[in-house]
């Protein structure tokens, strides 16, 4: 018999049909460990499941993982539901979940978890909290008008303190639009702005009936809130994330009137007797001080107040005598370096250097005088020999002994050579010119020696 060879895609196609035609594998319970997670926001998650023998790859697509309410990690323990099919291009098979919740512990309770954990690293439950204050003028209440809640606050803070003036505002504290509208009534009272505290609560129930008081929202609402809050979720052993953030946490809405308000008749007792301590106080006070006043009285300042003042008066009479002792020794001492100062002023009168100053000037006078006229007459007399030395070198000194001297157009004549025939010229004397006409030249040769 002839075999007959198939493809790889028919024979997976053919196994891919008995996955989905197999009625126990359309609808499957598994329980596994979370592996090889890695989150893809807004996308369809891949990982795996597995235990300590086996694995199965698994898909959720983005519709049913965006349902979760909390947050899948690596090696958590979870219930899923889902089909098993092939995936064709692989070959592998794999679960598609359509559900998935922690193993062991239920989808609120992981959610509540993880909401506390992120709120404590960002450090949200070890703010400081804010003081009640101790005599409330209004409060407000956050709850359901219609439940025991806000009957038990009303009848606790009429017993204890009934001139605090209570607020409702009607809330909504179950369902889905409950922390929304727990949210806005904060936000009217806040605006309002005439309440000293704010209470929030309701009655007891399941996780699912307190979870608006879980929810993030209102968790950052009561925490930004400028007022005292106290809030009152449930019994004594439920504790939501609004009991953690809120300024005081109260067991039952009772407990949460009587933390917001005194007992006023205790407050009176308190003020009575402060009241008659004080008066107490005084009356000791007054005792102790008229004590003081006899022993004062009794006193020798005021039975002989001038004994107060006799050690002073003596001692003032001592210091006024040493005062004036020591005042004339210092007149003394400031008269004599004055007589002194006025003697030594007198040796060194600017007059007696003036007057010596001004001899000095007229000796200086008399002798620049004599030194100019002596001056002067050195002078004359150079000036007088320079004169006749001067005389005895002139010119007309040598024409009056006869000489002359001939000039023409060019100036004076020194030799006949610079004369020629028929020229005319002029000889001068020292008494007077005359006008000649050259007839004859003659020239007379010089020997060389």
């Amino acid at each position: 018999m002839t075999a007959e060879y198939i493809t790889v895609t028919a024979l997976t196609k053919y196994i891919k049909r008995k996955f989905e035609a197999d009625p126990h594998l359309d609808r499957v319970y598994l329980t596994g460990e979370i592996s090889n997670f890695r989150p893809r926001p807004n996308a369809h998650q891949y990982f795996s499941l597995k235990d300590d023998q086996a694995k199965i790859s698994a898909i959720m697509f983005k519709g049913a993982y965006s349902k979760l309410k909390f947050q899948p990690k690596e090696g958590m323990k979870v219930l899923v539901v889902g089909r098993i099919s092939l995936y064709e291009a692989t070959g592998n098979y794999q679960i598609y979940i359509e559900h998935m919740e922690p193993d062991g512990v239920g989808a609120l309770y992981q959610a509540l978890a993880e909401l506390k954990e992120k709120l404590s690293k960002e450090g949200i439950f070890d703010l400081p909290k804010k003081e009640l204050p101790k005599y409330p003028k209004r409060i407000a209440v956050v709850t359901s008008p219609s439940g025991a809640v806000i009957k038990d606050i009303m009848t606790t803070v009429e017993r204890r303190y009934p001139i605090a003036e209570l607020v409702l505002f009607p809330t909504v504290v179950q369902g889905e639009k409950s922390a929304d509208d727990i949210c806005r009534n904060l936000k009217r009272i806040e605006e309002q702005g005439d309440f000293d505290t704010v209470i929030v609560g309701r009655g007891g129930g399941s996780i699912e009936d307190l979870w608006p008081f879980n929810e993030e929202k209102v968790a950052r609402a009561i925490v930004e809130f400028p007022l005292p809050v106290i809030s009152s979720v449930g019994h004594e052993t439920d504790v939501t994330i609004a009991d953690l953030v809120a300024d005081v946490r109260a067991a039952t809405p009772t407990a949460a009137a009587e933390l917001a308000v005194p007992v006023l008749a205790d407050e009176i007792m308190k003020i009575k007797e402060k009241e008659q301590r004080l008066v107490q106080s005084f009356q000791h006070q007054i005792a102790v001080q008229k004590q003081k006043l006899a022993a004062c009285e009794e006193s020798f300042v005021f039975k002989q107040p001038e004994r107060l003042y006799e050690g002073f008066s003596i001692k003032l009479d001592l210091l006024m005598r040493r005062f004036q002792k020591e005042s004339r020794e210092v007149v003394q001492v400031q008269r004599d370096r004055y007589q002194a100062l006025a003697h030594k002023l007198q040796m060194h009168t600017p007059i007696h250097r003036v007057k010596q100053e001004q001899q000095n000037l007229a000796r200086l006078r008399n002798e620049q005088e004599r030194l100019l006229n002596d001056l002067l007459l050195k002078k004359e007399q150079v000036f007088n020999q320079l004169t006749q030395s001067l005389d005895m070198l002139s010119p007309l000194k040598t024409m009056g002994r006869g000489y002359s001297y001939l000039t023409d157009q060019k100036g004076i004549v020194g030799k006949a050579s610079n004369l020629s025939k028929g020229a005319e010229a002029t000889l001068h004397f020292v008494d007077g010119e005359a006008d000649i006409t050259v007839n004859e030249i003659k020239i007379v040769e010089s020997e060389e020696v």
